[in-house]
């Protein structure tokens, strides 16, 4: 369910600026951001890189861009 929200003018602009770059509206990335922070403050030992890099793995799984790893260990 969408809810209005009052935000910082900064934030906004910022985000803007970002959602142009990734291609995302700007809900989406405000969305994104804070999907990143819950990420963040849920697991304080992990860096950017690695929450950026999981995020990644899950959207591979959504979308079915993964492939069964028959090698050994």
């Amino acid at each position: 369910m969408a809810q209005a929200v009052s935000l910082d003018q900064e934030l906004v602009n910022d985000a803007k600026a970002h959602s142009s770059v990734f291609h995302r509206s700007l809900a989406k990335q405000i969305e994104h951001w804070a999907r990143v922070g819950q990420v963040a403050e849920d697991n304080p030992d992990l860096p950017y890189s690695m929450i950026r890099e999981i995020m990644l793995g899950l959207e591979d799984v959504r979308s079915g861009n993964v492939e069964e790893y028959t090698g050994s260990l």
